[in-house]
């Protein structure tokens, strides 16, 4: 799937912004299932290890994208000092199947590795994420 950089970018930022905890967002995908906007929301578990999206929040970011002709189709998360793989509890917490679930791991590293994953009964399977004009790196 393609990550257009400045949907990355946003994730990283807030993902820094946020340390020592973990951050989130949800994930906007156009009808073709394209990476259109990444929503920068309050964790407000208030956590280093969980999330959970502000519901206000979810509700605002879920009217601006079908305003935008857009649906929300996947949240991302920081791991502050962890990799950008799904830990258990992220997997058993997992409850959109439809949903791509995108981990930033060690925000506060020079190059932070920003990976997506589809997470269906308890299954991960990576789901590759191309930054747009980055194919060659």
């Amino acid at each position: 799937m393609d990550l257009p950089p400045q949907i990355r970018d946003a994730m990283v930022a807030h993902s820094r912004f946020c340390l020592p905890r973990e951050a989130c967002g949800l994930l906007a995908l156009d009808g073709g299932g394209r990476l259109r906007m990444a929503y920068c929301l309050t964790n407000a578990d208030r956590s280093e290890r969980t999330f959970t999206v502000d519901p206000r929040e979810h509700v605002k970011a879920l009217r601006h994208a079908e305003r935008s002709g857009w649906r929300l189709g996947g949240v991302f998360h920081s791991h502050p000092g962890g990799p950008a793989r799904p830990s258990p509890l992220d997997v058993a917490r997992a409850l959109e199947p439809d949903w791509l679930y995108a981990v930033v791991g060690a925000p506060d590293a020079e190059r932070p590795d920003v990976r997506g994953f589809w997470i269906r009964d308890g299954r991960v399977v990576e789901e590759p994420l191309v930054v747009t004009g980055e194919r060659g790196r």
